[in-house]
């Protein structure tokens, strides 16, 4: 007998507002002004917008972190609010930057998270992501001899210990060069296509393009678009045919040039 498959969503946002003190003069300041948001299942959704739009406080409040002034967030359909604890359990957060330890090891770092969650067999369990995010063979150097890509795949392997079945990632490329920003791209890829549900936040318009099925726009505190590439592009009058020679950007310059690089021709930090 096979078991029924829910529908329902991973996350839901519900006329979500915080606001953080202000001057005496200018009283409170609004940063969520009603937000809504919905994330299905095993999905990667982008939630875009600039410095200031309140991306973090909403992936603060949604990761228990933040108490919210008014409305609902339910994660993985436990209650942000009511049921903390099992929100905590069900979900992983990588900040802006990598959390690792650098004196330890990255194996060691992986075993201390693993020890941490009580896990069986933590050696194993280190084992197989260093494997996962292609850190094998730098598994026994100090992660401070990482460069700025490998600190951050191994932050996010440290962040899936447990399996938790959604994964808030805070602008997860902030400050990784070119090549180190297509590896984290690749394993947040691999993060969905194994049917984790990842929430990223991103300033970056073509990492929202590269990675997400859907694309939620946070702007004044409000969630002013939501929907697929191509429902944002049909908000668009249609695109006038025009021949025009491309030419390549820095970026395709860049990565043209150096190639692709394999873990242990990266340069340390």
């Amino acid at each position: 007998m096979t078991s029924a498959v829910t529908t329902r969503p991973a996350i839901s946002v519900r006329g979500l507002e915080k606001s953080y003190p202000g001057s005496r003069k200018t009283g409170p300041v609004a940063v969520l002004r009603g937000v809504d948001l919905e994330v299905a299942r095993g999905s990667i959704v982008a939630l875009l917008g600039s410095n200031g739009a309140g991306k973090t406080t909403m992936v603060k409040i949604m990761a228990t972190l933040l108490r919210a002034d008014a409305g609902s967030v339910s994660v993985n359909e436990f209650d942000v609010a009511t049921q903390a604890g099992r929100v905590r359990e069900s979900i992983s957060l990588t900040g802006q930057f990598a959390a690792v330890d650098e004196i330890l090891t990255g194996r060691e770092n992986l075993l201390l998270v693993a020890r941490l969650r009580h896990l069986a067999d933590p050696g194993q369990v280190a084992d197989a992501l260093l494997a996962r995010f292609s850190l094998a063979e730098a598994g026994d150097r100090r992660a401070g001899t990482y460069s700025g890509g490998m600190r951050r795949r191994l932050d996010i392997a440290m962040s899936l210990i447990g399996d938790p079945p959604i994964v808030f990632l805070d602008e997860p490329t902030t400050g990784l060069d070119p090549q180190a920003r297509l590896d984290v791209w690749d394993a947040v890829r691999e993060l969905a296509a194994g049917g984790t549900t990842v929430l990223l936040t991103t300033q970056t318009l073509d990492e929202a393009e590269a990675l997400a099925h859907r694309i939620a726009i946070l702007h004044q505190g409000r969630i002013i678009a939501d929907g697929t590439l191509d429902e944002l592009k049909g908000m668009f009058p249609p695109a006038k045919v025009e021949y025009i020679e491309k030419q390549p950007s820095l970026e395709e310059i860049f990565l043209a040039i150096t190639g692709p690089q394999k873990v242990g021709e990266k340069e340390s930090a």
